[in-house]
């Protein structure tokens, strides 16, 4: 019996994954098709675009979802879906801040499901203004930390216009934070240097961050997740830090 259950529950596990990947799959055409259709087809023109196609690539999006993506939105195959880019603030629980991004061609639906993730997860909507006051748009691009160095890294972006280049907490990779308007000069620059990079968007970073629990990170971890089932919702930004205690705390759960 207990060895079923075992299977059961791998099994379950297995799905949410899948599910998981396929949504995030997802997210990733859609963001080639709207590089493609603002930007054109061609990736050299198109750092955007190139961008979003890298990304997917990194995640392990199939070359053939990746093509039809970009011939799509460029409307190379008379089949283009005109999307809209929506920001939603809000708050979560214990006053958390966030800034909610939708890509969407149907902005009621949008509004409909970000609102009903919130009020089932103990968030609420803002007005307009309220919360983004406490974001700046910037370029972040992400370094894996395997074969290079913070120095490697920072000498590559430093004449590019990156701001800071910091380790993530967990130490995998490093973060290059840069104005909006250098990030394409700054991923070029890691390219030219002969530096890998796992992404490169532009982010709403929070201006000051605000320690939680680990309860209130457990609520907001859900609140994110039940945002993020929405295939209208693109990406969550937060204005939340996490102690090293807080951490250590939320990787005992079960």
């Amino acid at each position: 019996m207990s060895g079923h259950s075992k299977w059961a529950t791998t099994k379950h596990k297995k799905a949410v994954i899948d599910a998981k990947r396929a949504k995030a799959f997802a997210k990733y055409i859609k963001n080639i098709e709207v590089a493609a259709r603002i930007g054109g087809a061609d990736l050299a023109g198109n750092p955007t675009l190139a961008d979003a196609v890298h990304k997917a690539k990194k995640n392990s999006v199939p070359g053939d979802n990746i093509d039809r993506a970009i011939k799509r939105g460029a409307g190379l195959d008379g089949d283009a879906v005109e999307y809209m880019t929506i920001v939603y603030e809000g708050y979560g629980p214990n006053g958390v801040a966030l800034m909610i991004e939708c890509l969407t061609d149907n902005k009621n639906r949008a509004a409909a499901e970000v609102r009903t993730a919130l009020s089932r997860n103990g968030g609420t909507l803002a007005d307009p203004g309220s919360v983004a006051y406490n974001f700046a748009r910037k370029g972040v691009i992400t370094v894996p930390a395997e074969g290079t160095t913070e120095d490697d890294v920072l000498l590559a972006v430093l004449e590019a216009g990156a701001e800071e280049v910091t380790p993530t907490p967990n130490g995998e990779a490093f973060e290059v934070l840069t104005e909006a308007s250098e990030l394409v000069a700054a991923r070029t620059a890691l390219v030219d240097a002969g530096i890998d990079y796992d992404s490169a968007d532009a982010e709403f970073v929070p201006n000051l961050k605000v320690e939680i629990d680990a309860d209130t990170a457990r609520k907001v971890f859900r609140l994110i997740d039940a945002l993020e089932d929405s295939d209208d919702v693109q990406n969550v930004f937060s204005n939340f830090d996490l102690t090293p205690e807080v951490q250590a705390e939320l990787e005992n759960d079960e």
